[in-house]
């Protein structure tokens, strides 16, 4: 049996970090959901104002 069919794991790869790309996009998500969340407190803020 061939080692390319061995699973990796964090500690085979680059010492345990995450991947680059991972942390990319966790980092985006992250900050798009701020700020949507941000654009809905928003919304209701100004709603509940013209009541």
């Amino acid at each position: 049996m061939s080692e390319k069919s061995a699973p990796v794991t964090g500690e085979e790869r680059d010492g345990g970090k995450f991947p680059k790309g991972l942390v990319l996009r966790l980092f985006a998500y992250l900050v798009a959901g701020h700020l949507f969340a941000g654009f809905l407190y928003l919304l209701f803020m100004l709603g509940g104002r013209n009541q």
